[in-house]
């Protein structure tokens, strides 16, 4: 793997750690090494993000996107380590930007680990303060689920960018992407999802990516069919695809810029263009181009400047070749790498967001019923803990006809990495106990560890991108139709009402997969060990967390969440208290017109 580090940096970090050496991913099996198993599926998670199989570089602490840590420093993870294995059940661990700082004690039901990631003041909120502060070693940046600890690798992300496929196709075509050709950039572990999640809805997917070494991991583990030696070679098997009608994913090392060029030069325009290069961070997630990997690493350290300014041109034209595409028939759009902003802000583009987001174009609605990507993890290591709860879904939502298919084409082309994971949308919807999908799921899968049917507890999280978690004006909040895309309030409250509801681990980070400055998001885990405080923290947690959803976007005016609001009983007090005062101001006027009426016949 290439060496994306510069010297000052590894100073910084140390050597890796003995005991990351010796785990090599996470522990599995009964046996625990904590006081309890919120403590250990804490230890767990945080080995499983820095699992070689799961990781980008794990002995740089990198877990995604360039930069995203699990912990500060390898001295900072064993510190970690130390202190879960003896948190008692009525303490809390707080861990600033991956450094554990302080441990407290509180009560059973408080979470045992509380994490903030990459948060600064406004008025320094930028990556200039932020990199010279992670330089001085004293803050990181935590991405979303790197620094959470709640990384479960591509197969995190794959079935929202299954959904989000899913939804263009209908919305465009004929309810799939059958001969149909999507064009991409990068194959890193979030945008690695992106050839696999085109297949699923029976399309054809080309991607560039500049590091053989990924591309080559997206074949091994089945998430890309084939590695081809050219462009040429790339469009003359996709077209044959396109023409026949199946599935088929192909990767070609170059810069995803390079190749949108050419391929305007050539005149192929592809059905849909999008992108998922790691573009939020211009100077160690994004390659410029005319650099082969080698060269570009080196000018990242001898001259970042440089680098940065290479990058942003880069992004431009990247940017620019989309615009074009899209003119030319292609149907256009970003997938929430800030690749817009980055040259709206930084080279003064005006027409930079003439293309939109995924989330307005194709997620918000899903969004507006609580509707996200809830995952969970078998902290015994045991596939058919995973495939015992895939049963238990299908049986608990046979009329969920997408969430049916979902479940079978994860099980027959997911590939596992490191913790047996799994990860479908499910929302807020209650049935008639007033259980919302969530609740009723995660309850299920407690009655399953108290039962034995699963051989040790699971841990229940998500993505940081969910309904009602995130502030972020270039992505899940872009184009609010009440234009409150940057207000933080909502990320604030949502990770406040869910400390309250007891949730096990709770984090607020900045920046996410669009940079530090563009947005808030929240995250949480709550472990199912069987236990009745399990149930508890479940019913009340798998509530909070998808209503916050609603009532964000039903706070926004949006219908969907309205109705939401409305079908799931779902308290919108200033709705509620109007609702009521109409009701009220009626019932007087009636009164009053019945006793004008009486008035007028003589009745006393």
């Amino acid at each position: 793997m290439h060496d994306q580090q510069s010297s000052a940096q590894r100073d910084r970090l140390g050597d890796p750690s003995d005991e990351w050496r010796a785990y090599q991913g996470a522990p599995t099996g009964t046996d625990i090494e904590c006081e309890g198993w919120r403590q250990e599926a804490a230890l767990r998670m945080l080995n499983n993000n820095l699992d070689p199989e799961v990781a980008e570089r794990p002995e740089d602490l990198v877990v995604y996107g360039g930069t995203g840590r699990a912990a500060r420093s390898w001295d900072a993870y064993d510190a970690i380590l130390a202190e879960l294995r003896d948190l008692d059940d009525d303490e809390t661990l707080l861990v600033q930007s991956g450094k554990p700082v302080g441990k407290f004690p509180t009560h059973e039901r408080a979470p045992r680990v509380l994490i903030a990631n990459s948060n600064l003041v406004g008025r320094w909120d930028d990556w200039e303060h932020f990199h010279e502060l992670e330089a001085e070693g004293k803050i990181m940046y935590g991405q979303m689920t790197a620094g959470s600890w709640a990384y479960i690798g591509t197969q995190g992300i794959i079935q929202g960018t299954f959904e989000t496929l899913a939804e263009l196709a209908r919305q465009h075509y004929d309810a799939d992407l059958r001969g149909k050709l999507v064009v991409t950039g990068g194959l890193g572990g979030m945008s690695g999802a992106q050839p696999l999640a085109v297949t699923m809805n029976h399309g054809v997917c080309i991607a560039a990516e500049v590091q053989a070494d990924r591309i080559e991991r997206r074949v091994e583990t089945d998430y890309l069919m084939e590695f081809a030696d050219s462009l040429d070679e790339a469009l003359e098997n996709a077209q044959a695809a396109v023409d026949a009608g199946e599935p088929y994913s192909v990767g070609v090392q170059m810069n995803a810029a390079d190749m949108l060029e050419e391929l305007l030069e050539r005149d192929e325009i592809p059905d849909v263009v999008t992108d998922q290069t790691s573009a939020h961070d211009e100077l160690e997630g994004y390659y410029p181009s005319g650099y082969t990997v080698a060269e570009a690493d080196r000018l990242r350290e001898d001259d970042p400047d440089e680098y940065v300014d290479a990058s942003l041109d880069t992004m431009e034209r990247h940017v620019q070749a989309i615009l074009d595409l899209q003119d030319a028939g292609a149907i256009a759009f970003e997938y929430g790498n800030n690749i817009r902003g980055q040259v709206q802000n930084h080279r003064g583009m005006t027409t930079a967001f003439d293309f939109p987001g995924f989330v307005p174009a194709y997620i918000r609605p899903m969004f507006c019923r609580g509707r996200g990507p809830f995952r969970w993890a078998a902290l015994s290591g045991d596939p058919a803990d995973i495939h015992r709860t895939d049963e238990a879904i299908r049986a608990l939502f046979p009329e969920h006809e997408s969430l049916m298919r979902w479940i079978d084409l994860a099980q027959e082309q997911v590939s596992f990495q490191g913790l047996p994971s799994r990860v479908c949308w499910l929302g807020y919807a209650t049935d008639d106990d007033g259980l919302t999908e969530r609740a009723r799921f995660a309850l299920k899968i407690n009655d399953l560890v108290a039962s034995g049917e699963l051989s040790a507890p699971v841990v229940v999280t998500r993505d940081h991108l969910d309904a009602g978690s995130v502030a972020s004006p270039y992505r899940e909040t872009e184009a609010m139709r009440d234009g409150t895309d940057a207000v933080a309030d909502w990320p604030i409250l949502n990770a406040l009402l869910n400390t309250a509801a007891g949730a096990d681990i709770v984090s607020v980070h900045d920046g996410g997969g669009v940079g530090i400055g563009n947005s808030l998001h929240t995250n949480n885990h709550v472990v199912l060990d069987g236990s009745d405080l399990a149930a508890e923290k479940a019913r009340a947690v798998f509530t909070t967390d998808p209503g916050m959803g609603v009532i964000r976007h039903a706070d926004a005016g949006y219908e969907d969440a309205l109705d939401e609001a409305t079908r799931s009983d779902v308290r919108i007090p200033m709705r509620d208290h109007d609702a009521a005062d109409r009701a009220d101001r009626a019932d007087r006027a009636d009164r009053a017109a019945e006793d004008v009426e009486s008035a007028g016949r003589g009745d006393e």
